[in-house]
């Protein structure tokens, strides 16, 4: 799995490290007990500090995508793919969006715009 970050993209780096783990479960890289990079070894490898990845680590945990487990790391636990799925599809429209400049405000105004159509 290839793990970057652009620091120049608006989206923050702890959001950009979250979306690599969603859009890998979402595509089928990662599965259910596949181990992620140790934070400290990830952060160095990004060139990022460490807060950083256990921030992005912990939302991701909260998301109920990957388990924490002091001494064995951070672990896939994937259950709901197609949630994944529809997460990593979020987060890309949010980032387009970003780039465009449109808000999450307005974007969120767009979506809501779309469902009164149907």
């Amino acid at each position: 799995m290839l793990w970057q970050v652009d620091p120049r993209d608006p989206q923050p780096l702890y959001e950009q490290i979250a979306g690599t783990v969603r859009r890998a479960i979402g595509e089928g890289t990662l599965s259910a007990g596949d181990r992620l990079p140790a934070a400290k070894e990830l952060a160095a490898s990004l060139d990022v500090n460490l807060h950083t990845v256990l921030r992005a680590y912990q939302m991701l945990r909260d998301e109920g995508l990957i388990e924490l487990r002091r001494g064995r790391g951070a672990i896939v636990i994937a259950s709901d793919l197609q949630m994944s799925k529809l997460t990593t599809l979020a987060d890309d429209l949010v980032a387009q969006a970003q780039r465009l400049g449109v808000s999450r405000d307005e974007l969120a105004r767009i979506i809501l715009e779309g469902e009164a159509d149907e």
